[in-house]
């Protein structure tokens, strides 16, 4: 029996604001608030808003027949929360369903499993952590950013724990293998892989609404009826897709919300059924391993990273970003570790790539810059006032292992200090205890002295 697995992707980054030269040492917010505020409303009441209640509808029509994953980056939450807080209330009602899986992820959709990949623990910790304060869940199938991939990075999420990744189904690295199978990993066995089909992930979010289309239009009958048509040994078919496409990219009027909702009723026909990403490495054994030595993504026809780390300006900028992490998390400022998490969004990098958009890229149209160049120039601008703020705390003229030295010297001082108070405080209160009990002590009658008989002398 063959089954489709839905994942859908919310994410938004904190946009930068205009931010020139001059204002480098003088002015430390960086976000365009406005911007944020417009955007994210916007395609809130467009898409996140409406596509949820259609799952919600999905769910309740189908007797919880029909299952999908969401997965929501720290950045998103943060917005949403801020400017519509109703979107939110919908989504714990996804989860109270028990029919829709929180997937784990990097908080600021960060490059840090290619950076840093101490960074990259501590922003997946905080994100599970959101997610399970939001939702009740604790995500045991991640997907990295932009589906990012490769063995060193199945390595890693190995030992953190995780049952399963989410990555493309690129041609390259499957060759003559299918993507409707499970794998694991070759660098990490016990690591199980669902790949998405590009093919059929496709139809939907790009070519749904184009006229020119050889299939258009496309119902929801012909799409199952293609599903069905693979062979009988091909598990699940993995449809992942940002969210923004229902509504936003493909509008309502084009039909989307109608075709998504009429799915699981020709599924159910056709005897499909709709799995989680957990429930599907649950069942499904692994039919084999993938090696993936180089970094793979969604992105482009390369399906490579070259979208974020393809040109010299991207490069600098990253380099530049992460010379300063083990800094950054030593401090105990707050505002800066915000600002670090918003400055490492995968989008300000994106914004620099020089890639035309015949190369594939999707998401070059968005840019609120005029060029990459433009983009690079901005955003180095706001780094360099963020550096002279983390040189404020930790000066860079010490190297950072000189500086951890000190920091633990510091921190072991205080630990000792610490400890040292407590005692002189529970030595005191003994002290007051022993005096109190000294005094609430019943006192004993002084004895008065006996008297002495006094004979008188016989005369």
């Amino acid at each position: 029996m063959k089954s489709i697995c839905f994942y859908f992707q919310i994410h938004q980054p904190f946009r930068l604001k205009k931010y020139r030269f001059f204002d480098i040492g003088n002015d430390h917010y960086y976000y365009d608030d406005f911007a944020n505020d417009d955007i994210v409303t916007r395609i809130a009441e467009r898409s996140y808003i409406p596509m949820a209640e259609t799952l919600l509808k999905m769910i309740e029509e189908n007797g919880k027949a029909f299952k999908c994953a969401i997965s929501i980056t720290g950045a998103a939450v943060e917005q949403l929360q801020q400017y519509v807080p109703e979107f939110i209330d919908l989504l714990k009602k996804l989860a109270d369903t028990g029919c829709v899986e929180f997937l784990s992820e990097t908080y600021s959709h960060s490059l840090a499993s290619l950076e840093d990949h101490d960074e990259f623990i501590r922003q997946v910790k905080a994100h599970d952590a959101m997610i399970y304060n939001l939702f009740g869940q604790k995500p045991t199938v991640i997907r990295n950013t932009e589906l990012i991939y490769d063995d060193d990075i199945a390595v890693l999420l190995n030992s953190m724990g995780f049952k399963a990744a989410i990555t493309e189904g690129a041609k390259h690295i499957l060759g003559w293998k299918s993507p409707n199978y499970v794998y694991n990993s070759e660098s990490a066995p016990k690591l199980k892989l669902l790949l998405r089909n590009d093919d059929f992930s496709r139809d939907i979010c790009r070519d749904f609404n184009n006229s020119e289309w050889s299939e258009y239009p496309l119902t929801a009958d012909k799409y199952v009826n293609w599903i069905s048509q693979l062979s009988d040994e091909e598990q699940i078919v993995n449809l992942f897709m940002g969210m923004e496409t229902f509504g936003e990219f493909m509008p309502r009027e084009s039909g989307i919300f109608d075709f998504l909702r009429a799915l699981p009723r020709f599924a159910a026909e056709r005897g499909i059924t709709f799995m989680t990403p957990s429930e599907a490495v649950a069942k499904h054994k692994s039919v084999g391993s993938l090696g993936v030595p180089y970094p793979m993504s969604w992105a482009d026809e390369a399906r490579d990273v070259s979208a974020w780390r393809g040109n010299l300006l991207q490069r600098e900028a990253l380099t530049k970003l992460y010379s300063v992490a083990e800094r950054v998390n030593l401090c105990e400022d707050r505002r800066l570790k915000k600002d670090w998490e918003y400055l490492q969004s995968s989008d300000h990098f994106f914004y620099m790539s020089t890639k035309s958009l015949t190369d594939g890229a999707v998401y070059s149209p968005f840019s609120p810059y005029d060029s990459p160049y433009s983009a690079f120039t901005n955003y180095m601008n706001v780094l360099a006032d963020f550096i002279v703020r983390v040189e404020e705390q930790y000066p860079l003229s010490i190297e950072n292992e000189e500086l951890n030295s000190l920091l633990l010297t510091i921190r072991n001082q205080a630990a000792e200090i610490k400890s040292l108070n407590k005692e002189v405080k529970t030595l005191r209160t003994n002290v007051i205890n022993d005096t109190d009990d000294k005094e609430a002590e019943p006192k004993e009658p002084k004895k008065k002295p006996a008297k002495r008989a006094c004979k008188k002398a016989a005369k």
